[in-house]
């Protein structure tokens, strides 16, 4: 841990090591097929940190239901925002179409995509795969 309680993120050799699902989706901005990862359903409260780095990114009063919204994006947790400062975007012409990568601000470890969506309250949808997180459940 350093100073403001964060973990200091794992070397990529030890990260591949310890959780290669992990490693191809943080580092070599994998994905995880819709409907598998650990958080897709959860409905515990507590806040969702970046299982990298430890650096907390989510609110669970901002987990939308991953099973509404456009067709294209359900299947991941998603959210409809960000702890400020968390996360950083990034421009991503990958796979053939135009996105915006999510980022851990502190890290960089890919956690998924923001998309526009009008059935969110703020208006955006954020597909962040569950690999990528750790809950730490409100007692």
């Amino acid at each position: 841990m350093d100073a403001n309680n964060k973990q200091v993120p794992i070397a990529d050799n030890e990260l591949k090591e310890k959780n290669p699902d992990l490693y191809h989706v943080a580092r070599n901005k994998g994905t995880e097929m819709p409907f598998t990862g650990k958080y897709v359903d959860e409905k515990r409260e507590g806040m969702y940190k970046c299982a990298v780095c430890g650096q907390v990114l989510f609110h669970s009063d901002a987990k939308m239901n991953s099973h509404s919204g456009p067709s294209g994006l359900q299947g991941w947790p998603s959210f409809d925002q960000a702890i400020p400062g968390s996360i950083e975007y990034r421009e991503d012409d990958s796979a053939g179409m135009h996105r915006t990568e999510v980022v851990c601000s502190n890290c960089k470890a890919h956690l998924g995509h923001l998309f526009d969506d009008e059935s969110s309250p703020t208006g955006k949808h954020l597909c962040i795969n569950s690999v990528c997180l750790d809950l730490e459940e409100k007692k």
